[in-house]
């Protein structure tokens, strides 16, 4: 389902990235969740476009999401 605001995100993302990953992350997922409508498996789709989203602006050092 798609996630209303960043309190509703998985705490993996909120914990780690920081608030415009964070907004990245909930834009690319609902837009995923909507374009694989028709899909079974559209959560896993949607959570893999997201981070994919995320890691064209931040990468991970560490424990740290920082920007590129």
């Amino acid at each position: 389902m798609p996630y209303p605001s960043l309190e509703d995100l998985p705490s993996a993302v909120r914990e780690y990235l920081p608030k415009h990953g964070q907004e990245i992350y909930k834009q690319a997922y609902n837009n995923a969740w909507e374009q694989y409508a028709d899909r079974k498996d559209r959560e896993s789709i949607a959570h893999r476009v997201a981070w994919s989203a995320v890691k064209k602006q931040y990468e991970k050092r560490d424990d740290r999401w920082v920007k590129l």
